[in-house]
């Protein structure tokens, strides 16, 4: 696709996220959305309404329709619905994870290169104003805990909850340690699904760098934190409230200091961030490729979850 002024976009699956992204599409002036689609045809039609677009309950129909595609199916069909989109030259946006498999991710970029389009991946993360406001803090990272839990939901039940929620904190440890991983301890059980709905992972980094990262969907509590203990301080993140406070020692006395943040929406960011990129033809902060290896280390914790079962 070539650099246009009005992007024509898509939406395909429009449930509890797919509906927010078409309204967020909804709001840029440098967007035009032309087709939604979702094999419930009631709920397609009900956003295709209140949106003034055509509808679907067959993703095929937008091709020729579209530019651009935010993909919010489950995991287990991302694979042949973004093939199909990527060979007719079409730019997608992913839900994470990309696919189930680190084969079909790989097959997934490969195909996006040959033919010059965009593979961006919902990392919403990435684009949280609260962790922008950490990534220039100096120290070398020492330890990082992680917790991201929530109430039992019915969707994305086709994953465990390794790749529906832990994936987001691994692909920021990621980024965050410039090491290679070393180690990795892990366990989980299931409670209302046949997958995990609850985990919990060890990583040991070459450099040192250790990680504790767990993960639920059937708490009572939602809570989306990260704890980053470095040489000279200690950070802790709140991703749900966008806050940061950092803690360091002056003396024999521990002293906070908050973080001024200007919060933002950060789902908004990310498809900004995917129409800029579609617009201006460069990879995105998430492209397929950026996100592969914290696929890798999700798939790799499954597989350790399963054997201490």
């Amino acid at each position: 696709m070539t650099s246009v002024k009005s992007v024509r976009v898509g939406v395909i699956g429009l449930g509890h996220l797919g509906k927010i992204h078409a309204r967020i599409y909804s709001g840029f002036k440098d967007v035009r959305i032309t087709f939604v689609c979702d094999i419930i045809k009631t709920r397609a039609k009900r956003i295709a309404e209140e949106l003034n677009v055509p509808y679907s309950t067959d993703f095929r129909d937008c091709l020729g329709e579209v530019d651009a595609l935010s993909i919010a199916t489950p995991t287990s069909s991302h694979y042949q619905i973004a093939k199909e989109c990527i060979k007719h030259k079409i730019d997608v946006l992913v839900e994470k994870p990309l696919a189930p498999d680190l084969m079909q991710a790989k097959r997934l970029i490969t195909l996006a290169k040959k033919n010059n389009c965009i593979l961006q991946v919902g990392h919403v993360e990435r684009f949280n104003k609260a962790l922008q406001a950490i990534r220039d803090i100096p120290g070398e990272i020492k330890f990082i805990e992680c917790h991201r839990i929530g109430p039992f939901k019915k969707r994305s039940l086709d994953i465990s909850v390794v790749l529906d929620l832990m994936i987001h904190d691994l692909d920021i440890i990621l980024e965050l340690v410039p090491s290679k991983v070393k180690q990795i301890q892990a366990v989980g059980t299931r409670v209302i699904t046949p997958l995990p709905d609850i985990a919990n992972a060890r990583i040991r980094f070459e450099k040192g760098t250790i990680c504790n990262i767990t993960s639920s969907r059937v708490s009572e509590e939602a809570l989306r934190k990260i704890r980053i203990f470095k040489e000279n301080c200690y950070i802790s993140l709140d991703y749900m409230r966008q806050t940061v406070k950092i803690y360091t020692k002056q003396k024999n006395k521990i002293r906070r200091k908050n973080i001024k943040i200007k919060k933002a929406q950060p789902l908004k960011l990310e498809l900004r961030s995917f129409i800029d990129a579609v617009k201006n033809r460069r990879e995105p902060p998430s492209s397929g490729e950026k996100v592969l290896s914290a696929l890798d280390i999700a798939l790799k914790i499954e597989q350790k979850i399963l054997k201490n079962k």
